[in-house]
């Protein structure tokens, strides 16, 4: 039987803010005194993963996008309308994921469908 897997838990997240332009500097300030760093300082995952080709990463990015929402392919198959042997198929990049299912894959991961193309 198919198990969900285990959320592990994230010690760090990425802030976005908007706001007054002359504030800037003040918020900047007070998130840095609460041990937050910019953006800028963080590296490329590119970089971080270089094993995976341009052709594996929708395959990667669409078993992360499960993972992380912690659906087992049988539960995903099933918000998506998407049969779960494809749901295999695509995260081992042995099927192409395509326009129609990257939408459907994203409603239900909830993430954009960019990421799966």
């Amino acid at each position: 039987m198919l198990e969900p897997t285990k959320k592990r838990p994230t010690d760090t997240v990425e802030l976005c803010f908007r706001g007054p332009a002359a504030r800037k500097d003040e918020a900047a300030r007070l998130l840095k005194n609460l041990g937050f760093e910019t953006a800028s300082d963080s590296i490329p995952w590119r970089e971080v993963f270089p094993e995976y080709t341009e052709e594996e990463l929708p395959a990667v990015c669409l078993r992360a996008a499960r993972r992380r929402e912690g659906l087992t392919q049988k539960e995903l198959a099933a918000l998506a309308d998407i049969p779960q042997a494809h749901i295999s198929m695509m995260e081992r990049g042995k099927m192409p994921i395509g326009v129609t299912r990257a939408k459907r894959l994203a409603k239900a991961l909830n993430t954009g469908y960019k990421v799966f193309l």
